[in-house]
């Protein structure tokens, strides 16, 4: 049962919170002091509040967000998006099971997706809806032997037969609805082919010595595909960027969409749920390409990550033997960045073992420099313990709520986000997957501010979070990290975003991508801020 306050009690938090802010001319954010146009902009943020989620949602969807750093390309793209791409690629729509098919169709059960799409009778609105249901957790209604878990993780094998081909639409769709409510990067998670890997794995067997297995794999080509991996992602942004209108000269012409403006990176996805030989061969892939793309300084990989479901039997068994792989292959490729899907968990999902060290092994075994999920923390070893650790350490929690309470049921007070707040844990929202959750990034951020009580000042902290926690190559634009009171000394006494920066701050600027964009962010926020 969701257990949050009522709207009256959530304004009247909100409102001494805002008094507070306002009276006492400093926010939540360290002492920072606040400008007269912040002011301004939080009471609009509190009066808007006062009227509602759909209110807040519209005053949040001009809102500067920065980045989304927990996106799963496959998982973000609508149903409808699925269902055309299908009736394209010739497949059918398996009436029962509510999932795609290969050709032919025949029979009573298969129907093609193009013809369903060309006629639309009654009948087949009603199979249309049934479908759009079954790629994504719209109309779920739990029962007692298939749960939000069950159902969420049912619905990629559902739209899995898709052609890779249609990457770059799906890019240009989640790219889009960022450029809609002012986001300006994404990391998204892909898994690019991986096959020669695999069959590689699989014929030498698993070798516990892993300098040895990762000798064998080299041996017998397993970086092959190293140039089809990258290969993969460039052509989903050349289709991307096609679709958007961002070639040379079409910005002048009018014909660029906002989409160009956000900038895409990627975070090659690794499945945990396999043979330790071909989960240690796509890894030692996986490296090799992210590698690969930061030393020619492409600026497409960015970054590794685990996924698939982390109660499933093979990803708890396997846990730790996993976390020794990262951190063997992290030993070797130290440049290449590490978020790490881990306390995907909730008690009763799986015994109270398991959720004992998952967070605290991703960090200390794993290097995870971000945290995605994040959800049983305090049932780890010494919670406390391991807060202060990844505050400490810097080590960003990826909250990802509409996620959490569809496939773990956790949410409202039983969410750890308060409790990572309060210990200093750098967080920052994000939307896991959006198309099967139905959702965007601007409601996560009005679901936080209601349910947690949020001034505006919170929210700025973590949208700056986001962008100070991204793999963007370059030094940060804030002097200490998660402290954003003060600017590194190239910038230091600049008017932030303005558009004229010193000599020596443009020179900074123009040798980071993650300072450059985060000074974009504030740009943003000057302007936003200035309609108030």
């Amino acid at each position: 049962m969701k257990r949050v306050m009522s709207r009256d009690s959530r304004f009247f938090i909100l409102v001494a919170a805002g008094v507070a802010l306002v009276v006492g001319g400093c926010s939540h954010n360290h002492g920072r002091k606040v400008t007269e146009q912040e002011r301004r902009t939080g009471l609009a943020f509190l009066s808007t509040a006062s009227r509602g989620p759909a209110a807040l949602h519209a005053f949040l969807e001009d809102f500067p967000k920065g980045a989304d750093l927990h996106v799963h390309l496959s998982g973000a793209v609508y149903a409808e998006t699925f269902l055309k791409d299908a009736a394209e690629d010739g497949l059918c729509a398996d009436k029962v099971a509510l999932k795609l098919a290969k050709p032919p169709c025949v029979g009573k059960q298969l129907v093609a997706v193009k013809e369903l799409l060309g006629k639309m009778t009654p009948e087949d609105q009603d199979l249309y809806d049934r479908l759009v249901d079954g790629f994504s957790m719209r109309s779920f209604v739990a029962t007692p032997s298939f749960s939000g878990h069950d159902e969420f993780f049912s619905t990629f094998a559902r739209f899995g037969l898709l052609n890779k081909s249609h990457e770059g639409e799906w890019v240009d769709e989640v790219a889009s609805r960022a450029a809609a409510q002012n986001q300006q990067y994404l990391e998204l998670m892909e898994t690019p082919p991986f096959g020669h890997a695999a069959q590689v794995a699989h014929a030498i067997g698993w070798i516990p010595d892993m300098a040895k297995m990762r000798q064998a794999l080299l041996d017998k080509g397993v970086l092959d595909e190293v140039g089809v991996d990258r290969d993969d992602v460039k052509a989903a942004e050349a289709g991307r960027r096609e679709l958007e209108h961002c070639g040379a000269g079409q910005a002048t012409t009018g014909q660029a969409t906002a989409a160009c403006g956000v900038q895409t990176r990627y975070i090659y996805q690794v499945l945990r749920g396999f043979a330790p030989e071909q989960v240690f061969a796509q890894t030692l892939l996986g490296f090799e390409t992210v590698k690969a793309s930061m030393d020619a300084k492409d600026g497409l990989w960015v970054g590794i990550n685990f996924v698939m479901p982390e109660d499933g039997f093979i990803s708890m068994r396997d846990y730790e033997l996993q976390m020794k792989m990262v951190e063997y292959l992290h030993s070797l490729y130290p440049q290449v960045h590490i978020s790490l899907h881990a306390g995907e968990l909730a008690l009763g999902l799986v015994p109270p073992e398991g959720l004992r060290f998952h967070i605290r092994e991703a960090v200390e075994m794993g290097h995870a420099e971000r945290i995605g999920h994040g959800v049983d923390v305090m049932y780890e070893d010494h919670p406390g313990q391991l807060l202060k650790e990844l505050a400490d350490r810097h080590v960003m929690v990826e909250i990802n709520l509409s996620s959490n309470e569809g496939i773990l049921g956790v949410e409202g007070d039983e969410h750890p986000f308060p409790l990572y707040m309060a210990a200093h844990v750098p967080v920052a929202l994000s939307t896991d997957d959006e198309g099967v959750s139905r959702i965007e990034l601007t409601h996560e951020y009005t679901r936080a501010a209601l349910d947690y009580h949020l001034t505006y000042q919170d929210m700025k902290r973590l949208a700056r979070t986001g962008m100070e926690h991204n793999f963007l190559p370059g030094d940060s634009l804030w002097a200490k990290p998660d402290k954003f009171e003060e600017v590194n000394a190239a910038c230091r006494g600049e008017e932030l975003g303005g558009a004229k920066p010193s000599d020596g701050c443009k020179r900074f600027l123009d040798g980071s991508e993650k300072a450059a964009a985060q000074w974009e962010q504030e740009r943003r926020f000057r302007e936003f801020e200035s309609r108030y």
